[in-house]
């Protein structure tokens, strides 16, 4: 067996994954894909993982863990997605960008020590994520509603994700990690569902058009889905040139552009900050041990 943990990040996906995988799990489970309801395992892991303290767990534990998470008796892979694996996201800024990322991700893999591991993350540029994540956390515990005190007073260009990629191989240097931006998720969709559940390649699956249908007008998608249902598109190369083809026709503006409203923040903070995104993702996009899933 295999366990796949999907760690988000906050604001990237809000839960439209696992949403989809849900959706499909009768025919996933065919496959011996095994997506459990996150209630099974979101607390439970996180208990687990405090209680360890960084220690593997013995048989028996890991045994009655997989026992509350799966009704199955076996899987090929456990499927297993949370945007606070990583941390919560009133705590995501604390120290840094998710500064305990190799910690959390090595105190999850210790649960299962025997049991092989991939985990998967999605990034966002930080002109974006910083003021959605301060929207998400404002009302939760240990959350503020001062956009200063959120960023505990740091520069927002300290944020780079390169440097928790690097926190979580430092930790878990052998430990297979599959990364995207989810800017390019509406073009890599069914890529990000193939690469998470490991399903077979032919395998259809309800909501693959999700978010194409959410910047696309509904002519466009069924233009689309039509062309696709008469071509042989055979490759993710080709699906993703004709999904772009059809959104340079059919997309929706004011559903592709984002408005960026913080105090003190120019255009020119938000175009700086883009910048300094793309040049941090071409380093990871180059880092070994990462595997990633480009548009």
């Amino acid at each position: 067996m295999r366990i796949i943990y999907h760690l988000g990040a906050h604001c990237t996906d809000d839960e439209r994954l696992l949403r989809c995988l849900l959706k499909n799990r009768g025919v996933l489970a065919d496959q011996g894909i095994i997506v459990p309801g996150p209630t099974r395992y979101r607390n439970l892991l996180r208990e687990t993982a405090i209680a360890l303290k960084g220690q593997a767990a013995s048989l028996d534990t890991q045994a009655l863990v997989l026992e509350q998470i799966m009704e199955a008796d076996k899987a090929e892979r456990l499927v297993l997605s949370w945007d606070s694996f990583l941390s919560y996201a009133s705590w995501a800024l604390d120290d840094g960008l998710y500064r305990a990322a190799g910690e959390r991700v090595r105190a999850f893999s210790q649960i299962f020590p025997q049991i092989e591991a991939e985990f998967h993350l999605a990034l966002r540029n930080p002109a974006t994520f910083l003021p959605a994540l301060f929207d998400k956390q404002k009302n939760m515990k240990g959350g503020t509603k001062d956009f200063a005190t959120f960023l505990k007073r740091r520069d927002p260009f300290d944020v780079r994700w390169s440097e928790v990629i690097h926190r979580i191989l430092d930790m878990n240097p052998d430990v297979p990690l599959t990364i995207w931006c989810d800017e390019d998720t509406p073009l890599i969709w069914p890529d990000v569902l193939q690469a998470v559940s490991g399903h077979a390649p032919d395998t259809v699956l309800e909501d693959t058009y999700e978010l194409m249908s959410q910047i696309m007008s509904a002519e466009g998608l069924k233009r689309m889905q039509a062309y696709l249902a008469s071509h042989a598109v055979t490759t993710p190369e080709l699906r993703r040139k004709v999904f772009t083809a059809f959104l340079d026709k059919f997309a929706v503006a004011d559903r592709i552009n984002v408005e960026v409203e913080v105090p003190g923040w120019t255009a020119d903070t938000v175009a700086a900050l883009t910048r300094q995104y793309e040049q941090d993702v071409a380093v990871i996009r180059s880092t070994a041990g990462v595997r990633f899933i480009d548009p």
